[in-house]
């Protein structure tokens, strides 16, 4: 009992850290107790957790699994009552080691509440940086913690949906988990696809679906066929700022709140074009793109825009100039092979897919020429070139396209016509903004005309035009449009009204003006007061000319007591104008205007009666003069134009709201103006930078190139000169050889061994020894050559030495022809018969000096061996020069 009384109290926060695990244990319970107790989020208990975010690190890590649960309904619980600022404090430190540890633990509940945390980190602030934290658990090592990753990421998304978690991300990482060796990661993979797929549909597709098997393919196509049978996704939980909304309205309701939301934006959100990721194709495209479409055969323009066509098969491009190639586009829609008429059409069609809003500033140099090419009697050309416009068409607006369409609906042409019209209907149905009035008359006029032709696919499709905008703008706005049709149009034009979908925003939504008109009716009611309250609200419009008359019967009392005081009959034209109808004319105002329904007491004592009782002493005259002042009392005639509208007052201020309401507009005009001129001059600009960046990218490649030609010619240049040096050292080494022989061999007379050869009193210097001459030759060439290696002047093989010295000689001098000097050199050694032994025996006998010889003998030898030296560097000299 001792040790706990001791660990209760040690401080909540410094608990999270104990060494026993049951402490730590017991301060997550408490913690989480002690959270749901704080009455808000600013309650100081949270502090300590906030300063010190490693203790929710620590306590997602805990190495005793009781506690590790324990500690990670604690961090739910802080997430859930400290709001925000608890959530950006402790993300950083908390979701990947759940994602760690939490996520795969042995225990369920811990899984459970791991899940939950994320959920909530992702309730009180955005998904994308929690989406952030998750991905990387995808690369563990682990499969079991790779399965429960892709586990949470499907439970984010279906609580959330693609609205709010960004799908590109989870798309990317597909493919690799699809390719895991694990069958619980292909297993869980599979489910974030099909949750993936409720949302997205078939606009996720391209962004991973080329990297699956075939076999993987087919088996999540069965799993899709099941979803499409699916109501709609919807979100099924709330961000903190989306329940405040719904709380700041709740008369929306949150099936109002989701359904506005997500409706609105699904059309933005299920687009593969959103998703993909923008593709540079200017590289794709061939350089004599251009040349092969002016090229006199038509099998060229073919190949020209098959291969555009494959270059432009992207989901999303990268924005560029194709100023270029939609000009060379638009002269094939006067081609006359309808092949290249058609697959010009479908890659104008996916380019403007492609760009979307960035195709408008083509529009001009495409559309009319598309219009054209509509007289096409071919349905396949007629559909390609249909399916071009309505692609530009997205890429701009109604009003830019109004213009050609207006002028091709007048085209003689029947088949232009028809086309242009068919064109128009499907701009009204999918345009989203609805037309200005301009533009709906000018529409309306076209499809009166069209109600005149002669063709009944004209006719219908004039009225088809005039129902699909009746349903755009509502029927009470298109009355006045249709007025002059007969019976029979009207009715064919009101079928069409009933069976047309559009997309734009229909107009009975400026309700506003509508609910304006009561507030004048208000007004009027208000000048309906002096007459008598307890009328009925739809009588003030036959009142007021009825009160002049009322007016003077009711003050003959109350004139005399309250008109005297009030002075002058001018005073109490005022009040009407600029008091009562001064406060009317803002909108809570009104009801406080009841005050005045004593003024109109004040318009009583200016009729005539009062004041032909003040001058009534003054005799006939004062009759004469009453009559005139009948004239102030007109004004109260002048008071009905303050009941149904506005006095001078605030009529001149209208005028001078309206005149700086045109004065603004006028000014918005020319700032849209300049915006525009701004735009293109940055577009430019921005081209010609693109252009001075691929200069500078292709001037420092050759820069580099030259650099690294300069680099080689110099180590060629280097190896060069080391190798003429070294050229150079040898030949001068031979020179000092070929000198020093040629000393040596003048000084001793001997003969150049090109003309003469030793004789063999020359070299017989072992003749007291019995050899034969054969072996002598033998044993003095093998002794001389011996020397020489032992001395290292044998500087070439002995392939390189010369054919005399190679085949020896016998009597003769070997300077004949290597054949010759073989042959002579054998029969020598076939006759002797006592000398000739064994070569072994001959060569160490011939190479040591002999007991037998005197000192002429040695001096004798040594003679011998520095001719043969000297020769032998006279061969090699030859040799060497006489190489290349």
């Amino acid at each position: 009992m001792a040790e706990e009384e001791d660990y209760s109290s040690i401080p909540l926060p410094d608990r999270f850290t104990h060494k026993v695990w049951k402490v730590r244990k017991g301060a997550y319970e408490e913690a989480a107790k002690q959270f749901a107790l704080t009455p808000d989020e600013s309650d100081p208990f949270f502090r300590p957790f906030l300063s010190d975010v490693s203790l929710w690190k620590s306590a997602v890590l805990d190495s005793n699994v009781a506690a590790q649960s324990e500690g990670v309904i604690a961090l739910c619980a802080f997430l859930k009552y400290a709001g925000r600022d608890a959530c950006l404090r402790t993300r950083g430190h908390t979701i990947t080691p759940m994602v760690e540890k939490c996520l795969s633990s042995s225990k369920a509940a811990t899984k459970q509440n791991a899940i939950e945390a994320i959920l909530l980190y992702i309730e009180l602030d955005v998904a994308g940086p929690v989406i952030e934290d998750i991905l990387p658990g995808l690369g563990n090592k682990v499969p079991k913690n790779v399965a429960a990753t892709l586990n949470v990421l499907a439970q984010v998304v279906h609580n959330y949906g693609c609205k709010i978690v960004d799908p590109k991300p989870i798309l990317k990482a597909l493919p690799k988990a699809f390719g895991a060796a694990d069958k619980n990661i292909r297993a869980e993979a599979s489910n974030l696809t099909v949750e993936l797929y409720r949302w997205l549909r078939e606009a996720m597709k391209p962004l991973f679906w080329g990297e699956l098997k075939p076999t993987q393919q087919t088996d999540l196509e069965a799993q899709f066929e099941k979803v499409k049978a699916e109501p709609p996704p919807k979100q099924e939980r709330l961000l903190r700022s989306q329940q405040d909304i719904v709380e700041s309205a709740p008369d929306a309701g949150e099936d109002g709140y989701d359904e506005g939301g997500d409706e609105q934006d699904a059309g933005e959100e299920l687009d593969a074009f959103d998703l993909a990721e923008p593709v540079d194709i200017t590289k794709k495209i061939s350089p004599n793109f251009s040349e092969l479409l002016a090229s006199s055969k038509w099998k060229d323009r073919k190949e020209a825009v098959d291969g555009l066509y494959e270059a432009l098969n992207v989901p999303r491009i990268k924005d560029s100039d194709f100023g270029e190639v939609n000009r060379g586009l638009a002269k094939c829609m006067k081609d006359a092979n309808v092949l290249v008429v058609t697959q010009a059409a479908l890659c104008i069609e996916r380019l403007a897919t492609g760009l979307r809003q960035g195709y408008a500033k083509y529009r001009a140099v495409v559309m009319q020429p598309i219009m054209e090419r509509l007289k096409e009697k071919k349905q396949v050309v007629s559909d390609a070139l249909s399916a071009a416009l309505d692609a530009v068409f997205a890429s701009t607006s109604f009003s830019d396209c109004m213009e050609d369409i207006t002028t091709y609906l007048g085209n003689k042409n029947p088949q232009v016509k028809e086309g242009t019209m068919k064109f128009l209907i499907r701009c009204l149905r999918t345009t989203r903004d609805v037309p200005s009035k301009p533009e709906i008359t000018s529409v309306c006029e076209s499809g009166k005309k069209l109600l005149a032709e002669s063709t009944p696919v004209l006719r219908d499709g004039g009225a088809e035009i005039l129902g699909t905008v009746m349903k755009i703008i509502g029927e009470r706005a298109m009355t006045p449009l249709i007025e002059g049709l007969d019976d029979i149009r009207k009715t064919k034009v009101k079928e069409f009204f009933a069976s047309a979908e559009v997309k734009a925003k229909e107009k009975p939504k400026p309700a506003p003006a509508p609910k304006a008109a009561p507030g004048g009716a208000k007004k009027v009611v208000g000048g309906k007061r002096p007459v008598a309250r307890k009328a009925a609200p739809a009588m003030p419009a036959a009142d007021p000319p009825a009160m002049p008359a009322a007016a003077p019967a009711k003050p003959a009392g109350p004139g005399s007591k309250l008109g005297m005081p009030k002075s002058s009959g001018l005073g109490g034209l005022k009040g009407p104008q600029k008091r009562t109808l001064g406060t009317p004319g803002t909108a809570s105002p009104r009801r406080p205007a009841a005050g005045p329904p004593i003024m109109p007491s004040d318009d009583e004592p200016v009729a005539a009666p009062p004041q032909p009782r003040i001058g009534a002493s003054r005799g006939l005259a004062g009759r004469s003069l009453a009559k005139p002042a009948a004239a102030p009392a007109m004004p109260p005639p002048d008071s009905p134009p303050p009941m149904s509208g506005f006095s001078a007052v605030e009529r001149a201020e209208l005028e001078e709201l309206r005149a700086a309401n045109e004065r603004l507009t006028r000014q918005v005009d020319d700032m849209r103006q300049e915006r525009s001129k701004f735009l293109s001059e940055i577009q430019e600009l921005k081209n010609q930078n693109a252009g001075l960046i691929e200069d500078h990218t292709r001037d420092v490649l050759s820069i580099k190139a030259k650099e690294t030609q300069l680099v080689r010619a110099r180590s060629d240049a280097e190896a060069t000169e080391g190798v003429n040096d070294r050229l150079r050292r040898e030949l001068e080494r031979l020179k000092r050889a070929l000198s020093k022989a040629e000393t040596i061999g003048g000084g001793s007379g001997v003969i150049s061994p090109a003309i003469t050869s030793p004789t063999r009193d020359d070299v017989g210097i072992f003749h007291d020894s019995g050899s034969g001459s054969a072996g002598y030759n033998r044993t003095s060439f093998a002794s001389t050559m011996s020397e020489e290696k032992e001395n290292g002047e044998m500087a070439y093989p002995r392939s390189k030495i010369s054919p005399e010295l190679r085949y020896g000689s016998g009597t003769s001098s070997g300077r004949g022809s290597p054949a010759r000097g073989y042959r002579t050199s054998k029969p020598p050694r076939e006759d002797s018969a006592d000398s000739a032994a064994p070569p072994r025996r001959e060569r160490p006998v011939s190479s040591l000096p002999q007991p037998s010889g005197g000192g002429e003998s040695w001096r004798r030898a040594a003679e011998v061996t520095s001719q043969l030296k000297a020769r032998i560097e006279q061969m090699k000299a030859k040799q060497g020069f006489a190489r290349p």
